[in-house]
């Protein structure tokens, strides 16, 4: 393979990556080729001895899901980053995806129950008193507070359950990495 063609499919596996990222990773690869060519080696020795442009886009890709991660623990970079895992462990997607996916559904499932269960609790607490509730207004009101408040312990919990399920995804991410990464540069 060409220097052109390597780069050409590198550059098409970082689709949808920051461009300027995808400039610096591209940059690199140019001057692993400027290098290998000052030594004497062709552009195809240079290329088969960096592997495979499409399994390197997609280790890129989760490095960079990995990082981001790390850096910045929002929902967008969570799911990038699940994203990138899922890219890097094709194969392992047909044993971890029907694991992965009801778990993400059901924390889904009760993160829409506690919403839910909040909004109820403000319901009680300003229609409750107002409206002849069992026990008198009191009662309403601290109905109201409890079931709100309970809600958002609720929330917390799950929140840094999904966290932990993130965490796990990256970890059996970076072991997937590790145990692949002998076998690719053996083959170099």
């Amino acid at each position: 393979m060409t220097r052109n063609e390597f780069i050409k499919r590198l550059t098409t596996g970082l689709s949808g990556m920051p461009q300027d990222a995808v400039d610096d990773i591209v940059s690199d690869y140019q001057a692993h080729f400027e290098a290998g060519l000052a030594e004497g080696r062709s552009e195809e020795e240079v290329a088969a001895a960096l592997g495979n442009p499409s399994r390197l886009a997609r280790e890129l890709r989760f490095e960079t899901g990995f990082r981001n991660w790390k850096s910045e623990r929002t929902p967008s970079s969570a799911w990038r980053a699940i994203i990138a895992f899922m890219g890097l462990a094709t194969i392992d997607i047909l044993i971890l995806l029907p694991i992965v996916l009801p778990v993400l559904g059901v924390v889904f499932g009760l993160f829409v129950g506690v919403l839910a269960a909040f909004v109820a609790g403000g319901f009680i607490l300003i229609a409750g008193p107002f409206s002849g509730f069992p026990g008198g207004a009191l009662i309403a009101i601290l109905l109201g507070l409890g079931t709100m408040s309970a809600a958002v312990g609720v929330a917390a919990l799950l929140t840094i359950f999904g966290i932990g399920i993130v965490n796990a995804l990256m970890w059996f991410g970076r072991l997937h990495y590790r145990v692949l990464e002998p076998a690719i540069h053996s083959e170099d």
